[in-house]
């Protein structure tokens, strides 16, 4: 930790409250990550918030290629230096959220995986823009606050399930593969801290996601509702024609939209 505060302070840096930014010092738990995101010599990284680039220097002594998009130009001097050793490594200061498809796909040629240490305010949005992106990356890997983790692995019926974990299930399967401490981060966050890997894969490949993404978030809108109500005004039909549908899936006319899996929603999808 103490490499990374003399970096820090050498290039006067100071940390943005707006950005969430706490930097991995633990040296084991950044080669777990990387180890956990399963980089190989071939793969070409697509890294969001590399913050001092502890993490995107272990990404590129492993990786063929990584492209990191930090927001804050402030790390500019920060990164020159603790990636000087690392050509392979480029970075972009823009806003991830601002870039577009085909900019991913120029710089990453269409095929990657992307490995993030996202701040609570981003976590949703940056998972959400790269699950549903045509050019989708192989893989997932992320730090996030447990809570958040346990919502992108939690089981239909459970509290902490919700639209986005009903989302990710239909393209890939999520898994945490380890509990971070908050005592690994510099500043030290309130909260501790989880590593999840999604495994994109095409076990809906056959269904009409479009209608089925419509579903979960009609399903989720609003939570105290049952999902025939909700189904009701999102697509534009009477109650009854919405609980018939839903009778004739396989589900109670009553049922909630929180105890439908992801298996459900498809299944479902062809009866609206």
């Amino acid at each position: 930790m103490s490499e990374i505060k003399d970096i820090l302070a050498r290039n006067s840096f100071r940390f943005n409250k707006k950005f969430g930014q706490n930097f991995i010092t633990d040296t084991n738990l950044l080669d777990a990550i990387v180890a956990d995101a399963g980089i190989t010599a071939e793969d070409t990284v697509l890294e969001i918030g590399p913050g001092a680039g502890t993490l995107t220097a272990r990404l590129a002594a492993a990786a063929k290629k990584v492209i990191a998009y930090e927001i804050d130009e402030n790390l500019r001097p920060v990164l020159a230096e603790t990636l000087a050793d690392h050509p392979s490594a480029e970075v972009v200061f823009k806003d991830v959220a601002k870039v577009t498809d085909e900019e991913i796909r120029e710089k990453t040629g269409g095929r990657y995986k992307l490995v993030a240490n996202l701040p609570y305010y981003i976590t949703t949005p940056v998972i959400m823009r790269f699950i549903e992106c045509d050019d989708k990356p192989q893989s997932i890997t992320v730090m996030v606050q447990k809570e958040v983790g346990d919502r992108l692995v939690a089981k239909a019926g459970s509290a902490e399930y919700g639209a986005i974990t009903a989302a990710v299930r239909l393209e890939g399967e999520a898994r945490i593969t380890r509990v971070v401490s908050r005592k690994m981060f510099y500043p030290v966050p309130n909260v501790d801290s989880c590593v999840v890997t999604v495994t994109m894969n095409d076990a809906y490949a056959d269904a009409d996601k479009a209608k089925v993404k419509k579903l979960i978030r009609a399903a989720f809108a609003m939570r105290r509702k049952t999902l025939a109500n909700n189904l009701a005004t999102s697509f534009g039909i009477s109650k009854e024609d919405a609980a018939k549908a839903i009778e004739a899936a396989g589900f109670s006319a009553t049922a909630r939209g929180e105890t439908l899996s992801a298996d459900d929603f498809v299944r479902l999808s062809k009866f609206i």
